[in-house]
């Protein structure tokens, strides 16, 4: 090992979609993005083999959480114990992410196929969110950026922007990864809203479903075959959105409103 926390590469398997991360610029990078002070309770999603968690074990963190699902590696950083820290040996999407208390910081090079599910839970369960700072493929990081109105917004746009802002890291280029993905990635921080959280998270990610799944229909047609027609255009005209709009055009905001209307 070259430090503490990191362990030889091994083959990366495709089925966990592994792609390491090398490039010790881009991990000083994110554990400077992620700002760890003195007292925090920190979780990294998919540690490898360490090459970021290397930086962290240092750091003035109170707890460090690894989540990982590769039995390998979950068992290799077992060994390496010190207080505070504890390996979740299971995959990511099935931690119990509401029942963290206090405040988190959480990092992590997540995997292209999971990332959106991932970030889509984190933002919403975690209680106490502080700040998350996520390696995703670049496409989604675009998606999480897009306002209202362009092409890239979608249910994961809305659905992340009613919790968090999310905000520009930097980019990373294939080259930072063995193997190299096919494709660009991108680092993006995620703060929580400074106003409520929706008060009802299971009502707008039906609503959002249930519309970006036809999203190039216009409104009242979605929503007529979905509610009682009348509710639809009533929740509608009550939030000053034309019935011909399509939901690409809505903020984070009116379709936690128009949800709010609609399961009334």
């Amino acid at each position: 090992m070259s430090a503490p926390g990191i362990m030889p590469e091994r083959r990366a398997k495709k089925s966990l979609g592994q792609h390491f991360l090398r490039d010790a610029g881009v991990t000083g990078r994110i554990a400077g993005l992620l700002d760890v002070r003195p007292g925090d309770q920190v979780i990294e999603i998919g540690p490898g083999p360490g090459a970021l968690t290397a930086l962290l074990r240092p750091l003035p963190w109170s707890r460090l959480l690894l989540l990982e699902k590769d039995d390998e590696y979950a068992r290799g950083h077992a060994s390496l114990p010190m207080p505070g820290l504890e390996v979740f040996h299971g995959d990511a999407l099935g931690f119990p992410w509401q029942d963290l208390e206090g405040p988190w910081k959480i990092a992590g090079n997540l995997p292209y196929n999971v990332a959106s599910p991932l970030m889509w839970d984190v933002c919403s369960r975690v209680p106490a969110l502080e700040r998350a700072v996520f390696m995703v493929q670049k496409e989604v990081a675009e998606r999480l950026l897009a306002a209202p109105g362009s092409r890239q917004y979608g249910a994961l746009s809305a659905w992340i922007q009613s919790f968090c802002v999310p905000g520009k890291g930097f980019p990373v280029p294939p080259s930072c990864f063995a193997p190299p993905p096919k494709v660009d990635s991108a680092v993006v921080v995620l703060t929580p809203v400074s106003g409520p959280r929706p008060a009802r998270p299971d009502h707008l990610a039906a609503l959002l479903k249930l519309c970006f799944q036809q999203r190039r229909k216009q409104l009242q047609s979605i929503l007529r075959r979905a509610f009682p027609p009348e509710k639809a255009l009533e929740a509608l005209e009550r939030e000053g959105i034309a019935p011909g709009q399509r939901p690409e055009t809505l903020s984070p905001l009116q379709f936690q409103a128009l949800a709010a209307r609609l399961f009334s």
